[in-house]
């Protein structure tokens, strides 16, 4: 069964008649540029084609009800919601996501209507995927076209951030949003995320005969109120000592002459080596793929790994064992993806190598004493779109 048909068919059976509609949006991983966004940084993220897809049909009132299929066979969430039982302070759980979308939009000036709505997914929550960020794309897409407003996609993954800012209380950057909504396959999307300038670039694996390996080390990650907002607080505390907007605007050289100044402890120095190191990585990457290039996106990826354990001190375990061993059996390069904390690391693997690289990794898991990972192949997608 398809994802349109599963999500269609959970639709009916718990709201009793067919939805107005059917939204996509995919998952996301990040070739490179790691905790670069909230810092007016660049990164280098690609959609995927594994996603969550949304079924809605409007209300004859002003309510806001979802469910989902990971609940169980349409379980519910909870009653109906009225605006006012919807925002800051009120959404939570999973359903914030949705309702932080809901919110948003209406507090920018759209007619959102009354909406039933059900999610089902086949992307994995909590494995650095993006998962929140494509069920907030998807739910947007189809509060505006519910509307009967047109869709800016930039305006809409700004809203996304948002309600995770606002409403879930999550302070991430724009990466993820800019992602599942701008995608494209066969590319990266090269993002500048102070100016929300965006470049397609070319970034086709399997035409090289590789593929993309996600090591999803099921250690969960729950970012919000996580020592991701400490990270964002120690970034904020360097750009303010170096008399900059952002780290986006630091060399390594000046960086590195504040610490000796002692104008930086070492974690805060080390928290801003990450961040300005890991841009030039990104800058350096998009380059060699205009080029045609891909000699370069391993010895960077190895780097950005190890700024990421080292520096910014957002690997664990897991990770590093999936991507030691990754490289081990033969991948062009491999890194951590997405916050950290847990979820999933990417691997580049030659077509034909890709189950030994698994085989690989699940040995080593076993070997650590951890839990099996799900590891499975992913292609460049589009970005979200509306399916029915």
């Amino acid at each position: 069964m398809t994802l349109l048909d599963a999500v269609t068919a959970a639709f009916v059976e718990r709201a009793g008649r067919r939805p107005d509609g059917v939204w996509r949006a995919p998952g996301r991983v990040n070739l490179i540029g790691e905790h670069t966004d909230y810092n007016d940084g660049f990164v280098l993220p690609v959609a995927i084609n594994r996603s969550v897809v949304v079924a809605a049909a409007r209300r004859a009132d002003d309510g806001f009800r979802c469910w989902s299929s990971r609940n169980g066979a349409g379980g519910c969430v909870g009653p109906v919601r009225r605006p006012s039982d919807i925002g800051p302070g009120r959404s939570t759980g999973w359903s914030a996501y949705a309702e932080g979308m809901a919110w948003v939009l209406r507090d920018q000036g759209l007619a959102v209507p009354g909406v039933d709505l059900m999610v089902h997914a086949d992307l994995p929550a909590g494995a650095g995927l993006s998962s929140s960020a494509a069920l907030e794309a998807a739910v947007g897409l189809a509060l505006t076209e519910l509307a009967g407003a047109s869709a800016d996609r930039v305006a809409l993954a700004l809203a996304g951030q948002r309600a995770e800012n606002e409403v879930v209380g999550m302070p991430c950057g724009i990466m993820d949003q800019m992602a599942v909504l701008l995608g494209r396959a066969g590319h990266a999307l090269f993002l500048d995320t102070r100016s929300q300038h965006t470049e397609l670039v070319p970034f086709d694996p399997a035409a090289l005969g590789l593929t993309l390996l996600v090591l999803d080390t099921r250690v969960k990650h729950t970012l919000a109120g996580s020592p991701y907002a400490e990270r964002r607080r120690a970034c904020e505390r360097a750009a303010e000592v170096l008399g900059v907007a952002a780290l986006r605007d630091v060399t390594l050289a000046e960086l590195e002459a504040a610490a000796a100044a002692g104008r930086l402890d070492e974690v805060t120095f080390r928290r801003a080596r990450h961040v300005v190191t890991e841009n030039d990585r990104v800058l350096d990457v998009v380059a060699a793929l205009r080029a045609g290039d891909l000699e370069p996106v391993g010895p960077a990826m190895a780097a950005s790994h190890r700024s990421l354990r080292d520096d910014y001190e957002v690997s664990c375990a897991e990770l590093d064992v999936a991507v030691e061993s990754a490289v081990g059996a033969g991948a062009v390069a491999a890194r951590m993806t997405g916050g950290g904390f847990g979820g999933s690391a990417l691997a580049l693997v030659p077509v034909a190598g890709a189950d030994t690289v698994a085989s690989a990794v699940a040995d080593a898991f076993a070997a650590n004493g951890f839990a099996p990972p799900a590891v499975f192949a992913v292609a460049v997608s589009d970005g979200a779109t509306r399916l029915a």
